[in-house]
């Protein structure tokens, strides 16, 4: 179809807009992150005129990323593992209609993501955990990790739409082939769903990765901070530090970034692989 020339250019406006509020801010944030304190209180916004590294040092010793990363790594790896193996599971056979009222069951899926949040009841529900528990409920790192692993929603109805696509054949020669049913799950339908695993990866580490408010509910104690905690070092009680605020959120946001990039080439083709096949 021979796109018409006001259509081009509307296009392009768009595109235009998209890279302004998108990317605008993240070279704002690197800019100021290379400044020095003076020069941030001098000129805010203007470009810098001497760079310095150090403050992403300084950024890293004085927002404790040290202690705050692995327990971060820890919460978004395990979590989000789980959730791929337990949308996983829950998928196929609602997808097959292996169980009873498998429609249904999608439905409920799809109507939980219009309920509003559920963080006052997921907060007396870790509390009565923490009651008969220690190890498991409020301000523990395996509690917070079965917390984030339970919001599968999204994921989960993925993996149906995309599991609709794949052929029951290949179900049925590995039942005569003698398959077990797990082995068939994860050495053949799992290298099939590389794509839509992509796109459940990406958008289950970023809400971990990235929760704040969550950590400050759950996770009271030091100990057990989350990378993103390291951003409230940097204010003070007179005024925020800005350039190491500013180095704190590249840090905090680069290892997602390094993950994108690593599995960006699966992400279109699992998010639209569901909806156009049949």
């Amino acid at each position: 179809m021979k796109n018409s020339k006001s259509f081009t250019i509307l296009s392009y406006s768009i595109i235009a807009v998209l890279l302004v509020l998108y990317v605008v801010p993240l070279i704002l944030v690197l800019n100021v992150s290379l400044k020095s304190y003076p020069e941030y209180l001098m000129n805010p916004i203007g470009l810098v005129k001497e760079v310095q590294w150090q403050n992403y040092a300084s950024a890293w010793t004085e927002g404790n990323f040290a202690n705050y990363f692995l327990n971060s790594v820890i919460y978004t790896g395990i979590a989000t593992v789980l959730t791929i193996i337990v949308s996983l599971l829950g998928a196929f056979p609602v997808a097959r209609g292996y169980v009873k009222w498998a429609g249904f069951i999608y439905m409920f899926f799809l109507l939980s993501q219009f309920l509003p949040n559920p963080m006052v009841a997921q907060y007396k529900l870790m509390l009565s955990f923490k009651d008969s528990l220690d190890f498991f409920g409020y301000d523990t790192k395996l509690g917070y990790i079965i917390l984030k692993t339970s919001g599968t929603g999204v994921v989960f109805m993925m993996f149906v739409g995309y599991i609709k696509s794949i052929s029951r054949e290949l179900d049925e020669a590995a039942g005569m082939d003698g398959a077990g049913y797990f082995r068939y799950l994860f050495q053949m339908i799992l290298p099939l769903m590389k794509p839509v695993i992509a796109t459940g990866v990406i958008l289950t580490a970023i809400g971990i990765w990235n929760d704040f408010v969550g950590p400050i509910m759950y996770l009271p104690s030091k100990a057990n901070y989350p990378i993103t905690f390291g951003l409230k070092e940097f204010k003070g009680q007179y005024g925020n530090n800005w350039p190491l605020l500013a180095c704190g959120i590249t840090i905090v946001a680069a290892p997602l970034i390094l993950l994108y990039t690593f599995i960006q080439k699966y992400l279109v083709d699992g998010a639209l692989a569901g909806a156009v096949k049949s």
